[in-house]
C-alpha cells in the first residue's frame, strides 16, 4: 500500500525516524507502517556532524537505496531545501523517487538551512518556495509520491506568516503541510483548525525541541495524519553509546552490559543471516539442485 492510499484511513500514520538500512529493518520488524529518513540523522550518524545543511543529496540517495534494497515500508524522505534552485529540487525529485522515496518533503529555508528547532534560521520567499513545489510536481514521475511543504516561518516571521505560507503551499499543489516548531497547544489546534480541511498535516516530535512531545494518539486527535520522531533514535544510540564506551574504557569488557546487547547470535538472527547462507549454497555447486 502506497503512502497516499494509506493516508485515507482515519489512523494517524507513525513514522519513526531511521539514517541507515540497519535501522530501518529493526523498525520495520517492530511493526511501523512507514518509516522517515531524516537529514538530521543522516548529519549526526554519517557525519558526526550537526543539521546544519552539510548533507548532500547524493549522500541522502546512497542512503536511501541502502535502505529500499533492504526494506519495502513507505519511506518519507527528508530532502532539505531540495538542494538549490527549483531545477535542483526537479533533479533531486527524480533522483530520489527512482532510488525508491514514497514521500518527498521539501522545506522553505534559505540555503544554508539548519534544524528546525534550531535558532537563526532563514527563509526564501514565498513565491520561490511555492515555485519549488511546482517544480517537484512536474519533477515526479509516480502519482502516488507526495510532496510535502514544511514551513520553518514560525521562528522567523511568526505564527499567522507560518499559516500563510502554508496556505499558499497548499494552493501550489503540496500534499502534505508540514509546519515545524509549533510552540504550544493553542497553536498546534490554531493550525489544525486553519489546514486541516485542506491537506493532511504531518506532526514533528523532536525531544527536547520547541514543540511539546506528544504520542500519536493525542496527535490523531488533535487532527494530525503523520507523526514523525525523526532523531530519537539517535538520541537514544547516543546515549547508549556513551555508556557502552564509558563501560568498556572502565571494566576492559562488555561483561556488564550483556543484558542490554544482542549477542552474536542474536544480531545474526535480525539480519537474517541464516537465511543469507542458505541462500548462498543454492549458487555455491554443493546443491545438486539449482531450482
Amino acid at each position: 500500500m502506497s503512502l497516499r492510499q494509506r493516508l485515507r484511513e482515519p489512523r494517524i500514520v507513525l513514522a519513526p525516524g531511521v539514517y541507515d538500512a540497519l535501522s530501518a529493518l529493526v523498525a520495520e520488524q517492530a511493526g511501523f507502517e512507514a518509516l522517515y529518513l531524516s537529514g538530521a540523522s543522516i548529519a549526526y550518524t554519517r557525519l558526526g556532524r550537526p543539521d546544519i545543511g552539510l548533507v548532500t543529496a547524493s549522500e541522502v540517495e546512497g542512503t536511501l537505496v541502502n535502505i529500499r534494497e533492504r526494506i519495502a515500508l513507505p519511506l518519507i524522505v527528508d530532502m532539505d531545501t531540495g538542494f538549490g534552485n527549483a531545477l535542483n529540487v526537479a533533479r533531486t525529485v527524480r533522483m530520489l523517487e527512482r532510488a525508491g522515496a514514497g514521500a518527498l518533503q521539501i522545506e522553505d529555508q534559505a540555503t544554508p538551512k539548519r534544524c528546525g528547532h534550531l535558532d537563526g534560521k532563514a527563509l526564501v520567499g514565498a513565491a520561490e518556495m511555492c515555485g519549488k513545489i511546482k517544480a517537484a510536481l512536474d519533477a515526479r514521475r509516480d502519482p502516488d509520491t507526495l510532496i510535502v511543504a514544511r514551513t520553518d516561518a514560525i521562528a522567523v516571521e511568526g505564527f499567522e506568516a507560518a499559516l500563510e505560507r502554508a496556505e499558499r503551499y497548499h494552493e501550489a499543489g503540496a500534499d502534505v503541510l508540514f509546519v515545524e516548531a509549533l510552540r504550544s497547544l493553542e497553536q498546534t489546534r490554531a493550525a489544525v483548525k486553519r489546514l486541516g480541511a485542506r491537506a493532511p498535516l504531518l506532526a514533528n516530535m523532536v525531544e527536547g525541541g520547541k514543540t511539546p512531545l506528544r504520542p500519536a494518539a493525542e496527535l490523531e486527535a488533535l487532527g494530525f495524519s503523520i507523526a514523525i520522531f525523526p532523531g530519537g533514535l539517535a538520541r537514544a544510540l547516543a546515549f547508549a553509546a556513551r555508556e557502552y564506551f564509558g563501560t568498556l574504557k572502565r571494566d576492559g569488557t562488555t561483561r556488564a552490559l550483556s543484558a542490554r546487547m544482542l549477542d552474536f547470535d542474536g544480531l545474526n538472527a535480525l539480519l537474517g543471516t541464516p537465511d543469507m547462507i542458505a541462500l548462498g549454497k543454492r549458487y555455491d555447486g554443493s546443491s545438486e539442485s539449482l531450482d
